[in-house]
């Protein structure tokens, strides 16, 4: 059970004819204030995101020039140098698709704001002019000085507090939050499906090469081909096995309607219980369409939803 000082600490509470009793007193029952989504949303929502961290940097590098060194090998090393020409524009159209998507989604992972809360913004005026009644407390940060809404945490490398903050993920060096979990969800998976295309495709080739001459299989030599379809099996094989491992995870904690962090603390429950399928509505946005699989397509996270949690 969560601690009666853990809940106090680091509160504003309300003054009003109780005194400073009804505030003061953390065993007493607390009613979190509503806080729109106005409030505690970045006025700079709209505005270019990205997180100046050196690792997050060139792990995204990464990614991209592992995708690129698929798509060369795919293209180069086994789709053109075949005889099939249905077989190689198929496949080659299939994989591009994905590998768009793939590097779209993980754009809008990496430049997308999950979701951070305003700094600064829990000054003494400010939250006596949210007219505190009694019992009623605003929870502040003290690392980034902000209000700090239920379910959210503070990143230490972005430096801010982020609401339904799952983990900070540097292969798309940003947090994983509220307003960017969808893109996070959708990269995981085109990477998952590019991974398990890419190595189904190098099965067959490795078939194909050994059925006929390896020197008219591909236009590279035999050596050089064999160590390209190789290092891309190995690629292929360990990125299907880490992202389907995530996607997985993340589907699970979008149905559960509890964040990585969360999970990992225990933490007590304090916001209502809803299905599975509306829980992956206010992640994906509603209705259901092929929108839900469009990294170019913004989720409505419902703009009139308030925080209110009765502890």
């Amino acid at each position: 059970m969560k601690s009666p000082v853990h809940r106090c600490r680091d509160v504003e509470h309300g003054r009003g004819q109780a005194g400073d009793g009804a505030g003061v007193n953390c065993l007493q029952t607390e009613q979190r204030i509503p806080i729109s989504k106005d409030v505690i949303t970045s006025s700079s929502a709209s505005a270019m995101w990205f997180i100046r961290d050196a690792c997050g940097i060139v792990c995204a590098i990464i990614t991209w020039m592992l995708v690129l060194y698929a798509e060369f090998v795919v293209l180069f090393v086994m789709l053109l140098p075949s005889k099939n020409l249905t077989y190689s524009i198929v496949n080659g159209t299939l994989f591009n698709i994905l590998a768009f998507l793939a590097l779209a989604s993980h754009l809008r992972a990496m430049c997308t704001d999950p979701g951070a809360v305003p700094k600064g913004n829990a000054t003494k005026e400010y939250i006596e002019s949210l007219q505190l009644k009694p019992g009623q407390v605003v929870y502040k940060c003290p690392k980034c000085c902000s209000i700090k809404p239920d379910r959210a945490h503070h990143c230490s490398v972005c430096k801010r507090c982020i609401r339904k903050m799952d983990h900070h993920c540097p292969w798309v060096n940003n947090c994983v939050g509220e307003n960017n979990q969808k893109y996070f969800v959708l990269f995981t998976m085109y990477i998952a499906l590019i991974s398990l295309h890419a190595l189904v495709m190098v099965v067959f080739h490795f078939l194909y090469c050994f059925e006929d001459d390896w020197t008219k299989c591909s236009s590279f030599s035999p050596p050089a081909t064999v160590i390209l379809l190789i290092l891309l099996c190995f690629e292929g094989l360990l990125f299907l096995i880490f992202t389907s491992v995530m996607f997985g995870t993340q589907v699970h904690s979008i149905c559960t309607d509890e964040t990585g962090i969360e999970q990992l603390k225990k933490e007590e429950r304090r916001w209502a219980k809803k299905t599975k399928w509306m829980n992956m509505r206010a992640v994906f946005g509603h209705p259901f369409s092929l929108l839900w699989f469009s990294p170019f397509s913004t989720p409505d996270h419902g703009k009139a939803e308030t925080y209110q949690y009765v502890v």
